[in-house]
């Protein structure tokens, strides 16, 4: 008698696309410098990542910019123009675009999302974020920006309204029968008539149900409201774990809240920021992460870096060694990393500062392909980690190494596709059917 291994559980990865590079210097190491908005050029990106099978080309937003931000966030297109291109460019990846509930409107933003996903053929997906800057506020007429729990509250009121509106159109309503002269089924298409704290709604919504029933639905948020918010609702959960351990506390934690809000837990993904950085060696992937941080505005770092470790670094020398942080004071997880990393590297208080900086925060992973795909297999198998949402460092050049090297790696050992086996993005994720 003869036992039969069952497959390894597959990687889901998503491209966090900035055009010009994750890493705040990665613009200047290119020899290929997009635009943000040069559609030609994104339509290209989302092109390779389509050939490479990622299962999503995710796209961020702010609503408010200034000369301070970085180059790679100060301007850029409005999400949802930019995937309704794509929709038409594309044809299996998934695609993400980033909307606030906190000044948009359900009615609008549910039959906006409803509209890519029938333009796209069901490969939409929604991720959800409250606003919180001052300087958005001001741009839609207020001075100051609602509190936490308020946010929140009109987030979770928002989402509801918006998957009731999505329900209001239930699959077989369009019947278009020329014998009869019935186009509609009336009992499948009812209004909302939805009243609460913040939005009062009658529906129903004036486009059919899409062919997902509604777009996936991605949340990213550390705070106990924004991951109860992810627990009841998200399908898809963005996070920044800095370590595997830290990776397997969150994994563990949201998926129990997802458990505790009567979902099942394999219907939530964990998907982890990382910034690979990729090279046909290890030598070399190190020299380019090197020449990164060689580029990084060192003051700009020990700004960031002062208020993670919670002293002023202004006061130590730049190129001696990392001094002790002091008991208590800020991210202790996030602190811990990288004063190991200082440790264990050698590296100065200057070399330290440009890491945190160039990173914005999120983990780097430095190797060749067998490195980063031992990194994410080890993930993947710790349960830290149903997936990553690659963030490439310089594009395009670090997203075609990756796309060379470590996609057929993780291929090769079956943790990732080699086709897209369904139509629809939530097919593809694993999801169960929007009900």
């Amino acid at each position: 008698m003869s036992s039969q291994l069952s497959p390894p559980r597959q990687l889901r990865l998503g491209l966090f696309v900035q055009p010009l590079g994750h890493h705040v210097g990665g613009w200047r190491a290119t020899g290929d410098l997009g635009s943000p908005t040069d559609i030609a050029w994104l339509t290209r990106i989302a092109r390779k990542a389509e050939d490479a099978k990622f299962d999503l080309f995710f796209v961020g937003d702010a609503l408010a910019t200034s000369v301070h931000r970085l180059p790679s966030t100060m301007a850029r297109l409005e999400p949802l123009t930019l995937l309704a291109a794509l929709a038409v460019s594309t044809r299996h990846i998934g695609l993400a675009a980033t909307a606030s509930t906190t000044f948009s409107d359900p009615f609008t933003l549910a039959r906006a999302f409803s509209s890519l996903d029938h333009i796209s053929r069901g490969r939409i997906a929604w991720n959800v974020v409250t606003s919180y800057s001052t300087d958005v506020a001001r741009n839609f007429s207020r001075e100051d920006m609602p509190d936490h729990a308020t946010r929140y509250a009109r987030a979770r009121e928002f989402l509801e309204v918006a998957f009731k509106l999505w329900n209001g159109w239930r699959d077989g309503a369009v019947v278009a029968d020329r014998a009869s002269g019935r186009y509609f089924d009336d009992d499948k298409i009812q209004p909302i008539n939805h009243h609460g704290e913040h939005f009062s709604v009658q529906g129903p919504l004036n486009i059919s149900r899409s062919p997902q029933g509604r777009p996936v639905i991605i949340e990213a948020g550390s705070s106990a409201d924004g991951q109860t918010l992810a627990a009841q609702t998200a399908e898809v959960v963005f996070t920044a774990s800095a370590s595997l351990e830290e990776g397997r506390a969150f994994y563990r934690s949201q998926k129990q809240a997802v458990a505790a809000a009567g979902r099942d837990p394999k219907a939530v993904l964990i998907l982890p920021g990382v910034m690979p950085i990729v090279g046909r060696s290890r030598e070399e992937a190190r020299e380019t992460w090197r020449q990164l941080n060689a580029l990084v505005d060192i003051d700009n770092g020990l700004d960031q870096f002062s208020a993670r470790f919670g002293l002023d670094l202004r006061a130590y020398p730049l190129d001696g060694p990392v001094p002790p942080v002091p008991d208590g004071e800020g991210n202790q997880s996030r602190i811990k990393l990288l004063t190991d990393l200082a440790a264990r590297d050698g590296l100065t208080l200057r070399e330290l500062a440009a890491v945190a900086a160039g990173s914005r925060g999120h983990r780097v992973v430095v190797g060749c392909a067998g490195d980063i795909a031992d990194d994410f297999q080890q993930w993947l198998e710790a349960d830290a980690a149903d997936g990553f949402n690659v963030m490439p460092a310089i594009m395009p050049e670090q997203l075609d190494l990756f796309i060379e090297l470590v996609i057929p790696e993780l291929q090769r050992r079956g943790l990732f596709r080699t086709a897209y086996p369904f139509a629809t993005l939530r097919e593809n994720l694993g999801l169960p059917a929007a009900t």
